[in-house]
């Protein structure tokens, strides 16, 4: 029997939520396709995990027991992807980086470039992922080292917050409120707000600032797959976004007005590598990122 670690991560977070509607919401596909996969697990499995009894599911005894090794087999599997992953990369003295949009802004740049500088024959390879995916990128083995965007599951890696930036809101350049200087998040009750389900619900409710002080949610606006499709959007008038202050900066074009949010935490970027996997590279790395985020 072959058993794809999708089925698994599916039963797992069903198992966690003991409901449907919340799992498939926070695995983003819908309740029949949920309902299929874990079908299929328990027929390859010649039992059934869960009791379903009309609005209630509960996890059967063989549930229960299969819960803690299916968190294990997603555990050992990263670490084999990762292992492999991450000796290819160290025999061919490459550093491997991940970050989402714009990531850390110019530090991450500077320590490129100053790293390089320290470690001749050494090479920086940064990696771009989507909204939140430079965590699994980095327990995967996808890469060594990456800035990471909190709030974050940061569980099992090591953790450094480097630098602080601004929240801004994107926005239209022929918007209402491009003209002001500075905002206030409730001037945003309003406006259709972009959103991606990439990336956990816990992350995206932060960045909508959800609720917002007033107790309301968000209007939700159209949905965006990356940063290129969030900033067309914004541009065309049909919403706004919420990004770092850095995103201001590498991706400035005419169409679009940036503008603070006066009344909302700033985002805090980290350092982050899976614990226990510290190589001479990423140790070296972190040291220079340590050294300018210091000076900066």
């Amino acid at each position: 029997m072959d058993v794809n670690t999708r089925s698994l991560r599916f039963f797992i977070e069903l198992a966690e939520q003991l409901n449907f509607t919340r799992a498939s919401e926070r695995l983003f596909i819908s309740q029949p396709a949920l309902s299929r996969r874990i079908r299929r697990l328990e027929e390859d499995l010649r039992t059934p995990l869960f009791e379903r009894t009309g609005r209630e599911v509960l996890l059967t005894a063989a549930g229960e027991a299969f819960l803690p090794l299916a968190r294990q087999l997603i555990a050992d599997w990263q670490a084999a992807q990762r292992s492999a992953r991450l000796v290819a990369a160290a025999r061919s003295r490459i550093l491997r980086v991940g970050f989402e949009a714009s990531g850390a802004g110019a530090l991450a740049t500077h320590a490129y470039t100053e790293f390089m500088r320290r470690h001749p024959g050494s090479s920086v390879e940064p990696k771009r992922f989507e909204w939140g995916g430079e965590v699994m990128a980095l327990r995967e083995g996808l890469v060594d080292v990456a800035f990471v965007w909190l709030p974050a599951d940061t569980t099992g890696l090591h953790t450094e917050v480097v630098a602080t930036e601004r929240r801004m809101v994107g926005l239209a350049a022929g918007h209402p409120l491009a003209a002001r200087d500075r905002v206030s998040i409730l001037d945003l009750g309003d406006e259709p707000l972009m959103w991606t389900r990439r990336a956990p619900r816990e992350w995206v409710d932060w960045w909508a600032v959800n609720p917002r002080p007033d107790g309301r949610e968000p209007v939700w606006g159209p949905e965006n797959d990356n940063v290129e499709e969030m900033l067309e959007h914004v541009a065309s008038g049909v919403a706004i976004c919420i990004s770092p202050e850095s995103m201001a900066l590498h991706y400035g074009r005419p169409d679009l007005t940036w503008l603070p949010i006066e009344d909302v935490s700033p985002l805090r970027i980290a350092m982050c590598w899976p614990v226990g996997t510290t190589g001479r590279s990423v140790a070296d790395f972190a040291a220079v990122v340590r050294h300018l985020s210091e000076r900066a």
